[in-house]
């Protein structure tokens, strides 16, 4: 595995993990801003053919 796929889905599980908090924490505003990085994330990834898999967020 490369540096970039290895550092994005670094990113993707972070991500994942910071929105899985934002929602249990009843912060609206950062389960929008979380679930748009890791919208941006997924989509980035598949540009460059990086297989996200399914994901718990």
């Amino acid at each position: 595995m490369d540096a970039f796929t290895a550092g994005i889905l670094q990113r993707i599980r972070t991500t994942e993990s910071d929105l899985i908090r934002a929602r249990e924490s009843g912060d609206d505003f950062l389960v929008d801003v979380e679930q748009a990085e890791l919208e941006d994330l997924r989509r980035l990834a598949a540009e460059y053919g990086v297989e996200v898999g399914v994901t718990s967020a």
